[in-house]
C-alpha cells in the first residue's frame, strides 16, 4: 500500500520539492541537498526546478531498512 499524498485529481504524486522530501523525511532541507549531492536521493529538473521523485524517496527508505550485505 503507497502511503504518497494524493492531488485533489485523485492521482499519486510523482515528484516532490526539496522542502517536500525534508519533510517526508523529518530531516532538514541541508540533508535532502547532501543525499542529492551523494547520489543516494534522484532528481530531476523541470526548466529551473529541481524535484525528486516519490519513488527515489521510497527506495531510500527501503536500502535504509535493509541489512547491510
Amino acid at each position: 500500500m503507497s502511503h504518497a499524498k494524493t492531488q485533489h485529481t485523485g492521482t499519486a504524486k510523482l515528484l516532490t520539492t526539496v522542502l517536500e522530501a525534508a519533510d517526508e523525511l523529518r530531516v532538514g532541507r541541508s540533508t535532502v541537498y547532501e543525499l542529492i549531492r551523494t547520489k543516494q536521493l534522484e532528481t530531476v529538473k523541470i526548466g529551473r526546478c529541481t524535484r525528486i521523485p516519490v519513488a527515489s524517496i521510497a527506495a531510500f527508505v527501503e536500502q535504509l531498512r535493509s541489512p547491510a550485505a
